[in-house]
């Protein structure tokens, strides 16, 4: 393993996963649509809705994004010590300033969104600020503006949008009249049942896919963030510190934070069953710990 010290190391497994994810959850919406058509649905209708869904949420990601987790834009002059250290690790990887915003809320966390590096923001809360200090919040700083460096950050984007196309499709024909005939024409089950169970199915799947990617995304951006660093001690403590600490977080303010687990540092309410690792959007925290210590231990010895 070797260190780019100038810039986010390239993760090809990253890309590989990202590739096949997209085109996997392609393949599964071209027969999910297929489907829909064969049994009378109207699908270019609703897929002409979704797809208008989906460019507003692509172009405004970050707006809608820093919106609900009540963020906002902080220039140099109101966190110098925030944008000094974007700067520097800016400076480090060779790539564009993104904005800098802070969420007014105790869960400590933090995440990157937008389209591209042109648009991106990296925001953190004001409950991490407090909790962590500078060389710790400068390994969560650069593990987020990996995501933003791998794409990452567009492809979650758009793989969890399309999971509510299923949704969107299915209440459209359910609710509106576009299932056409009640059964097919040999006295079948309803058409709206087989819709139904279609779209669990492809929502299950996507899901599925899309949950694995978050959690290899998450390893990939404590590599990069570690090796950019040079101090992978710092980004587990970090870790550890958020961890130890989101404990003590009121029930409510994790619930409310839930949603945005796939795009957090670290994930709001955590599950310890094999069933919960299944659909968690982070690896555990012991993995990424243990990931930590061996890139540690390669650059204590200059591998």
């Amino acid at each position: 393993m070797t260190a780019a010290r100038d810039r986010f190391v390239k993760d090809r497994g990253l890309t590989r996963r990202m590739v096949l994810t997209m085109f996997l959850l392609g393949l599964l919406y071209v027969v999910f649509v297929g489907v829909l058509i064969s049994l009378g649905v109207r699908a270019v209708v609703v897929l002409l809705i979704a797809g208008g869904i989906l460019l507003v949420q692509f172009f405004a990601s970050d707006r809608i994004a820093l919106f609900a987790m009540h963020g906002r834009v902080v220039e140099p002059s109101e966190a110098p010590a925030l944008h000094a250290l974007v700067d520097r690790l800016c400076a480090l990887a060779d790539m564009p300033k993104p904005r800098v915003a802070i969420a007014d809320s105790d869960v400590p966390n933090a995440f990157a969104t937008g389209r591209n590096q042109r648009t991106s923001v990296v925001c953190v809360t004001t409950g991490l600020m407090r909790r962590l200090d500078e060389p710790e919040l400068e390994g969560v700083l650069a593990h987020e503006m990996s995501h933003v460096a791998h794409r990452d950050v567009a492809v979650m984007t758009i793989a969890s949008f399309l999971g509510v196309v299923a949704g969107l499709m299915t209440r459209v024909a359910l609710y509106s009249g576009l299932g056409g005939r009640a059964r097919d024409d040999r006295g079948g089950p309803p058409v709206g049942l087989i819709i139904l169970l279609v779209s669990v199915v492809v929502y299950a799947v996507s899901f599925l896919l899309i949950r694995a990617l978050s959690r290899y995304r998450e390893l990939a951006a404590d590599r990069a963030g570690a090796l950019l660093t040079g101090r992978p001690s710092t980004l587990a403590s970090a870790l550890t510190k958020i961890s130890g600490d989101m404990a003590r977080i009121p029930t409510r303010d994790l619930r409310e934070a839930e949603p945005f687990n796939a795009f957090f540092f670290a994930p709001a309410v955590s599950g310890r069953t094999a069933m919960a690792a299944l659909l968690a959007t982070h690896p555990p925290l012991e993995r990424r710990l243990e990931q930590l210590a061996r890139i540690s231990a390669d650059l204590g010895r200059g591998v």
